[in-house]
């Protein structure tokens, strides 16, 4: 709690609340991914590409596991017939806020080839936008800092892994939770962000009440700013995709007449937006991967422990990070080769002022909620019981092909024999064993259709 009284203004109480972890834990699941079941031909695409195997398909339409979705947009990015689909804020929820700040990260400036930076950011502040922009590579030049000291003073666990990408971090808590105590626990670029913007602004405009609206490139975001990994509650207030916000700026630009200042962070800051932009900002021994199956390739060699002579992993689920979010617009290839140039032209540029007193130990930098393991495989509350089902489990298994062919709608033979033992399915649903099974009909039918009765002659049962 802080109290702080001056002569004129009254007196300030600021009270800070933290969840414990099995507050935020119990809280029902939000996800921005969503299904447009109407659209969905149960084609089972998206059952192969999901790296949690969260889909499922039965009944000729797809549905998704919460507890194991990450927001990835893996599935939004597969599915022929747009039935995925990432839920983000409108434009129109701006009317609602007093005063907006829009939260731009450096992949923003790279779906442009004809608007600068500095106009793209006058445009989103011209009647019916935001108050005011302020570039998320500011809160990245913080966030580098910050990570950098925790991992020169940590020398127990390696490689320490970024939780920058928040499908990553639900990635982690999912898949792999023996990585859990690789993360670092330093909040992400959006919600420092949010922090230093909305302060700034209570400070410059004290007689309005700011709020932080993201633009965001990814689901995964979308999410973060809804229900937070490691927080009790986000810093930002609404989160618009990354599209709206492009079509915007394309609409408005003829009405600016002068640009904005940029850039207001370093070079190291902008270059955030791309995969390996991280790594070159912490200057630490380390690798950069992106692209959701690669990460995944990764983790598996840090269980191993192969990796244990390196010091920083920055990994992105988006194929070259955040400006090939499936909510970007320009070409990921094209928009990471603007961004790079972006970012070396201005690495000489000095991190903004409004960073320069903040200290790397200034817990608002830091997780305030431990990060614990998703529960998604639990056969069952009883311990007996989930026993015996996982006993069942493996029996099913056996009697499966182990082709992996995806007919049934589960993504594994190892996913339907657990749908099975669940009750999310039957094992005919398998091709093989109902092929099976009417051949051994299709033998019957034979059998029986040799025999006569005894008072017709022929050949007849055996008693």
């Amino acid at each position: 709690m802080e109290i702080s009284s001056q002569l004129g203004t009254g007196t300030h109480v600021v009270c800070h609340i933290f969840p414990g972890p099995q507050e935020t834990s119990a809280l029902p699941y939000f996800h921005s991914v969503k299904l447009e079941t109407d659209r969905c031909q149960g084609c089972t695409n998206c059952i192969k590409s999901c790296p949690t195997e969260a889909i499922r398909v039965r009944d000729g339409k797809a549905f998704i596991l919460e507890d194991r979705c990450i927001d990835c947009g893996e599935c939004i990015r597969r599915c022929p017939n747009n039935a995925k689909v990432a839920v983000a804020d409108g434009w129109d929820i701006l009317d609602t806020f007093d005063y907006k700040i829009a939260l731009v990260a450096p992949s923003f400036y790279g779906q442009f080839s004809d608007v600068p930076p500095a106009i793209a950011k006058a445009a989103l502040c011209v009647d019916g936008g935001f108050d005011e922009v302020f570039d998320v590579a500011i809160a990245a030049d913080l966030v580098t800092a910050a990570m950098r000291e925790y991992v020169k003073a940590r020398k127990s666990v390696r490689p320490l892994i970024s939780t920058s990408c928040p499908a990553v971090l639900r990635f982690i808590q999912v898949e792999y939770p023996s990585l859990l105590k690789h993360l670092i626990p330093c909040e992400a670029p959006m919600e420092i962000a949010a922090w230093l913007a909305k302060d700034k602004a209570k400070v410059e405009h004290p007689e309005r009440s700011p709020a932080a609206v993201f633009i965001s490139p990814c689901p995964a975001k979308i999410t973060a700013a809804r229900q937070p990994v490691g927080r009790g509650r986000s810093n930002v207030d609404a989160a618009i995709s990354m599209d709206q916000a492009y079509a915007w700026v394309k609409r408005h630009v003829s009405q600016v007449t002068a640009g904005a200042e940029f850039p207001e962070s370093s070079g190291y800051g902008l270059g955030w937006g791309r995969s390996g932009g991280e790594l070159m900002a912490i200057d630490l021994k380390g690798l950069a991967v992106d692209g959701i199956m690669h990460v995944a390739s990764v983790f598996e060699e840090i269980e191993k422990g192969a990796l244990s002579d390196v010091d920083f992993v920055e990994a992105q689920a988006c194929s070259g990070g955040c400006v090939g979010g499936c909510l970007a617009v320009a070409n990921p290839f094209v928009a990471k080769a603007r961004l790079t140039d972006l970012a070396q032209a201005n690495l000489e540029a000095p991190p903004n002022p409004v960073i320069r007193d903040i200290s790397p130990d200034d817990p608002a930098l830091w997780m305030s909620v431990e990060i614990l393991p998703r529960p998604t495989f639990r056969l069952d509350e009883d311990a007996q019981e989930a026993r015996s089902k996982l006993a069942e489990l493996e029996r099913v298994l056996k009697e499966l092909p182990g082709l992996d062919c995806g007919s049934c709608g589960a993504p594994t033979c190892r996913a339907f024999a657990e749908d099975v033992v669940l009750g999310r399915g039957t094992l005919s649903d398998c091709i093989f064993k109902l092929r099976q099974r009417l051949e051994t009909l299709a033998q019957e039918v034979k059998d029986l259709a040799g025999i006569r009765p005894p008072a017709m002659g022929g050949p007849t049962s055996k008693p």
